[in-house]
């Protein structure tokens, strides 16, 4: 196994907090799956000092801490509710990140789909408590990015020139006549990070780029996780059948498409892109583009562990020392300093 040592360390953009009050929400809550969100065997308990070690450990040298699935809207239809549940959430990451800013940055959530809510947070979020960004799952209770109904929180977010890290979670739909909000399963025994993490993350760019936020959002750099997922082999297949299939959007070319992702997106390799799955993507965009992510603590210590070995290996192996350090640290680094509240 081939292992390298960057003097420089890593950043993490896909690190994940659980503040205790929000787990404790979360194990009463039907739509979190009452501590088992999309299927999981539990949502794990997360603490500052216990991340930090994992941190010493991977030589991660900063963490953007976020969210994961379900997010903070867990009650279809309570606004009210999402909101409060939204300010603590970030008020939480605030002062974690306050407390270790040695150590932390964060992304701050957004009570989506509620719109007007999200409007104020977002404001809030970036002139009170430093965020360097926003957090979005990648539908929100079955409502994609793309759609109409999110065009003045891009629009927002656009003018505020800020960075979107999209996370997945479940596949859900939503009844049009109701508002009633269920999550599919398509594979009940098979938790949705396996696969349908995946698939939903694949919808979310798809909605993005045919619905015309992305070159429309030109002030929003754009962060998708896990090595942009199942998305590379399709976008040609997406660009030949938006000629005539796509009812409310103007045809999109293959180039267009690998443009966009090109200029105005980063990619994390959270997950396991190597061995196969980064060939995908770089047939895409270029190692520029490439940021790291440990996923933790859903991904446990031990798996987080493993994984990284396995990417600095692949990264050595396939592109060499220079581009290792390069996608582990200064890639990271050069995106950070284009954000003001990261104060680099």
């Amino acid at each position: 196994m081939v292992k390298i040592q960057l003097t420089a360390g890593r950043i993490d953009f896909h690190a994940h907090c659980v503040p205790p009050s929000y787990r404790e929400y979360c194990l009463t809550n039907d739509f979190a799956g009452r501590g088992h969100p999309d299927g999981m065997p539990a949502i794990p308990e997360w603490d500052p000092l216990t991340h930090i070690q994992m941190m010493k450990s991977l030589n991660i040298k900063k963490s953007v801490l976020s969210m994961s699935s379900p997010g903070t809207n867990l009650t279809p239809g309570n606004d009210e509710e999402a909101r409060s549940l939204t300010r603590r959430v970030n008020e939480d990451l605030s002062k974690i990140c306050a407390d270790h800013k040695e150590h932390f940055l964060f992304f701050a959530s957004l009570p989506l789909p509620d719109v007007e809510g999200s409007l104020i947070e977002i404001d809030y979020a970036l002139d009170h408590l430093g965020a360097v960004g926003f957090q979005i799952l990648t539908n929100s209770h079955g409502i994609y990015p793309g759609d109409k109904k999110f065009a003045r929180v891009f629009d927002k977010l656009s003018e505020r020139k800020v960075t979107i890290f999209f996370h997945p979670t479940s596949y859900h739909i939503q009844d049009a006549q109701t508002g009633f909000v269920q999550r599919i399963t398509p594979n009940p025994e098979i938790p949705s990070p396996v696969m349908e993490f995946m698939f939903d993350t694949s919808r979310a760019l798809t909605s993005l780029i045919s619905s015309g936020t992305v070159a429309r959002c030109t002030g929003i750099t754009f962060l998708i996780c896990h090595c942009g997922a199942t998305f590379p082999p399709i976008i040609a297949r997406i660009a030949e059948l938006s000629k005539f299939l796509f009812a409310n959007a103007e045809s999109i070319s293959d180039h267009d498409i690998k443009e966009l992702l090109r200029t105005r997106f980063y990619i994390d390799l959270a997950g396991v892109p190597f061995p196969d799955q980064i060939h995908g993507m770089l047939r895409v965009i270029d190692s520029s583009r490439l940021l790291y992510g440990s996923d933790y603590p859903y991904t446990p210590l031990a798996s987080a562990e493993d994984l990284n070995r396995r990417l600095e290996a692949g990264l050595v192996r396939d592109f060499g020392s220079e581009t290792a350090q390069q996608v582990l640290w200064g890639n990271g680094e050069a995106l950070l300093r284009s954000i003001p509240n990261a104060g680099l």
